[in-house]
């Protein structure tokens, strides 16, 4: 009885002792599994994990609005040429003349008094001129009676000539009041319209200017306008240079008439910038036949021309910003970051322009880290929702193919930050 008891407590303590090594066992099994997973999972983590987008060709046609000032063919500000009071005027606002039309006429009371004493002046000198020249031939007559010297008869010639030339100046006198005569009737210097009226009857007006405000200063009588063309002024930024040259048409509207389209006709631009703003200052012609365009319209014009088709667009947030310059990291056919230097046209909202560096089948990360490194491992995987899609052919390791996206597919939340 008592072997049989002792049988049973070994066979019982040798099975306690089993079931604890095999807990026991299970648990180190059981660390090292988890062990190993942590491991596995760390490296796994030590991959960056990055999206690509693929870069986009660019529109065919490049549109832009900018603002643009519409001026009269030709624009004559007119100004007084003698000092007076208005007489009368003949043409008012928006009048239509010719040529030589009576637009004014001035009461100029100091002139007509110079312009008589000139008129004097000039009798007085042609008397004293014949005077001079009957006196000197009659003592030249005398050179041979030895009744004066030779130095007398040089006095008298020499008196003559000179009394010629004071003769001539008061008649050249007499010529110039004569022509400021003319000015006292203001004419029209072209056929066109009065687009402006600064003076009234009994204003007193300055020569070279036309009446005097309270502060002195001169205004201008009238203004002209020749408004069978317009000229369009558009300012112009230099990075949309490239389009201005001959052919170049714009869709113009103004304010007035709000659903009309006025074509305009590129004519020329200057060879400069402005300093301060970077635009260049563009000229079009419009017809304007039916006299609906006035000068000093405001105008939004519309140029459209074709793009360059070698520009490539990617968004903003894959750009990198070196000492060395701009730059974008791509992806290789093994999953490895390459940096190339690329050259940024116009910024579009939340794309920009590529001009160099980049061809269509390039990878680029898109929002790399900032420190991702040349030559380092990557894991590509799909992007957030609401960024940049990854093409099918990116998804695929060591693929080249290029992938033309939609342009909601290529957009870069303007979130994204530019690392570097």
């Amino acid at each position: 009885m008592r072997k049989s008891k002792s049988k049973g407590g070994a066979i019982l303590a040798v099975t306690v002792v089993a079931a604890i090594g095999g807990i026991s066992g299970y648990q180190v099994y059981s660390r090292v599994q988890h062990t190993e997973a942590l491991r596995e999972e760390t490296l796994e983590g030590a991959i960056p994990k990055i999206s690509v987008v693929n870069p986009q060709a660019g529109p065919s046609e490049e549109n832009l609005t900018l603002p643009g000032s519409v001026d009269a063919w030709y624009q004559a500000p007119i100004y007084a040429q003698v000092s007076g009071y208005v007489k009368m005027w003949h043409k008012d606002f928006g009048a239509h003349v010719k040529t030589g039309d009576l637009l004014a006429e001035i009461n100029t009371p100091a002139l007509d008094a110079e312009y008589a004493q000139a008129k004097a002046d000039l009798r007085s000198a042609e008397a004293k001129y014949n005077l001079a020249v009957v006196t000197a031939k009659r003592w030249v007559a005398l050179r041979n009676s030895q009744a004066v010297s030779e130095q007398s008869i040089t006095e008298q010639e020499a008196n003559a000539q000179s009394e010629k030339a004071l003769y001539e100046a008061a008649q050249q006198n007499v010529k110039r009041f004569e022509a400021l005569q003319k000015f006292k009737q203001i004419v029209a210097p072209f056929d066109g319209t009065v687009t402006s009226r600064s003076i009234n009857v009994g204003d007193l007006v300055n020569e070279g200017g036309g009446s005097l405000g309270a502060s002195g200063d001169a205004t201008e009588l009238f203004s002209v306008a020749d408004t069978h063309s317009m000229r369009l002024f558009v300012s112009v930024p230099a990075v949309f240079s490239y389009m201005l040259k001959p052919g170049l048409t714009a869709d113009v509207e103004v304010t007035q008439y709000p659903n009309r389209h006025y074509t305009a006709n590129f004519l020329t631009v200057a060879k400069g910038y402005d300093p301060n703003t970077r635009t260049a200052v563009t000229e079009f012609t419009l017809d304007n036949g039916d006299a609906s365009l006035w000068p000093g319209s405001y105008a939004t014009v519309k140029l459209t021309a074709p793009a360059d088709n070698r520009i490539l667009t990617i968004p903003t947030s894959a750009l990198v910003f070196e000492e060395n310059g701009l730059q974008v990291a791509t992806v290789t056919a093994d999953q490895r970051i390459h940096y190339k230097p690329v050259t940024a046209g116009k910024i579009l909202g939340e794309q920009v322009q590529i001009t160099d560096g980049l061809s269509a089948g390039d990878r680029i990360a898109d929002n790399p880290p900032a420190a991702l490194m040349e030559g380092e491992e990557v894991e590509l995987v799909p992007p957030t929702p609401g960024y940049s899609h990854v093409s099918p052919a990116a998804e695929a390791a060591g693929s080249e193919t290029p992938h033309r996206q939609t342009p909601e597919t290529n957009l870069q939340s303007s979130a994204g930050e530019v690392k570097r």
